[in-house]
């Protein structure tokens, strides 16, 4: 622990020399002594003093308590004075230099002892609160909200730079007035004004700002609490939502703005979505027509031939419509109508429509055999749509291909646990890793006719379904596209 170092000013020699000693018992260092307050600043600098003991009157021009207010500027240490006078003027002026303590000759010991720890505990409890003071200062000024304290009459006793800006007055213009003469607030719905203090925290609130000018801001009102629990005054918080009103009403125009783009991408979805999966249903009753003519054109028309046409004509339209209100049941995000299907029955189906096409283009399509049927809670056009999507994805991968073997497969597999699993695997030349993470895309495609909607409509259908849809690519070529779909209850 160090000791405490003193300098003396004392213009009396023999009282010095005697201060001097009752120090030193006590286990104080004297630095310096000076008979002048003159000199007494720059020898507590110099000595690096603790603490001065000052005489009130000193011979020169300087007296005592003068020196003291030089020491306090120079060294920031305190001051204890020493004086056998006590007269009201002296002691009126010695307070103005905020002495630690005041000690009138002759004293003993223990008073001497006394004043110096107790000049010593005050100036280091100053020291701390001063610190404390600026920090706190700092801190409200560095933040961005405006802070405004008061006492407990409601006069200001600070503002923070945020505050002064929107309020418009200096800090040291405002200290002492009325809470109410520098921050005055309307209700943002009536107008009518609002006490600071009474202003509830989710309200909406104008302030009157220089301008004049009212100002968005909302507020949070705090007290505050004395080591008594007694309310010492109040700190009133508010910040400016000018900017943060402007950002809303910009993301409120951006989410209209995407809201009609959006709908408007929505309209040319569902439209490429009907123009791509009616296509195919149409091509069919074309083809059926234009045979049908030809049989009834004949010298002995084909009445039978007429009639098979005329029925696969109405089917292939029924099944049109049913995947026009699929589609739009799609853009809708209506859900699926689902009902336990059979997903090998479901194959069938969609290969008996296929397989003619499939065999046209010199191409073999393979069933893998069930052991048992596979069964999901689906709706039976939606899943043929999946189905003939992947075929159809499939025929047009062999059709670019120069492989030989231009084979489609169709496999059911129901060994994993609560799913059903469907895969469509081709010969083709398989997906270029570039394309992996677009295949799902819509309008993503690699072909020059293609509209890239067939596998986005495929997985909007599977995961309607609470299923998954993926692609593989297969070595050394082909790929394979997979679906699972829960297992249908009981």
């Amino acid at each position: 622990m160090s000791v405490t170092r003193i300098l003396i000013v004392e213009d009396d020699r023999v009282v010095a020399r005697d201060l001097r000693q009752q120090l030193t018992r006590l286990g104080y260092e004297v630095v310096g002594s000076t008979a002048r307050g003159e000199d007494a600043a720059g020898l507590a600098q110099s000595t690096r003093a603790d603490l001065a003991l000052t005489d009130i009157r000193l011979e020169g021009v300087m007296d005592g308590i003068d020196a003291a207010q030089q020491i306090r500027l120079a060294c920031d240490i305190p001051v204890v004075f020493l004086t056998a006078y006590a007269d009201d003027e002296t002691l009126r002026r010695a307070r103005l230099t905020e002495p630690f303590g005041y000690l009138l000759k002759p004293f003993e010991d223990s008073q001497l002892r006394t004043a110096v720890e107790m000049a010593l505990y005050k100036h280091d409890a100053d020291r701390r609160l001063r610190h404390s003071e600026r920090r706190y200062a700092a801190t409200l000024a560095s933040i961005g909200d405006a802070v405004v304290s008061t006492d407990p009459e409601g006069r200001v006793t600070y503002l923070n730079p945020v505050a002064e800006a929107l309020l418009g007055c200096r800090a040291d213009e405002a200290v002492g007035r009325c809470l109410g003469q520098v921050y005055r607030l309307r209700d943002e719905e009536s107008g009518l004004p609002v006490a600071p203090c009474d202003a509830p925290r989710d309200q909406g609130l104008l302030l009157e700002a220089p301008g004049p000018r009212l100002v968005p801001v909302e507020q949070s009102a705090s007290p505050l609490i004395d080591d008594r629990g007694q309310a010492g005054g109040m700190v009133v918080v508010f910040r400016d939502l000018t900017g943060r009103r402007a950002f809303e009403k910009q993301l409120r125009d951006a989410q209209a703005e995407l809201a009609r783009v959006s709908g408007l991408t929505t309209m040319g979805e569902l439209a490429a979505s009907i123009a791509h999966e009616i296509n195919q249903p149409l091509a069919a009753i074309v083809t059926n027509a234009s045979a049908g003519l030809n049989w009834l054109r004949r010298p002995r028309p084909e009445v039978e031939e007429v009639d098979q046409l005329l029925g696969r004509i109405v089917a292939d339209g029924s099944r049109a419509a049913d995947v026009i209100r699929g589609l739009q049941a799609l853009a809708r995000r209506a859900g699926p109508d689902l009902a336990p299907l059979d997903m090998a029955v479901a194959v069938q189906e969609v290969a008996a429509l296929m397989r003619a096409d499939i065999a046209r283009l010199g191409m073999r399509l393979r069933i893998a055999p069930v052991d048992a049927p596979a069964w999901v809670m689906g709706d039976r056009i939606q899943m043929q749509q999946v189905l003939v999507n992947l075929l159809r994805n499939g025929m047009d991968a062999i059709r670019e291909s120069d492989d030989t073997a231009r084979s489609l497969a169709v496999e059911i597999d129901g060994a994993t646990p609560g799913e059903v699993r469907v895969a469509v695997t081709d010969t083709g030349d398989g997906i270029a890793p570039e394309h992996c993470s677009r295949l799902f895309e819509p309008f993503f495609t690699t072909r020059p006719l293609g509209m890239g909607m067939g596998l986005a409509i495929c997985r909007s259908i599977v995961e309607a379904h609470h299923g998954r849809l993926w692609a593989e690519a297969l070595a050394p070529r082909g790929t394979r596209f997979a679906f699972a779909l829960p297992v249908a209850p009981g």
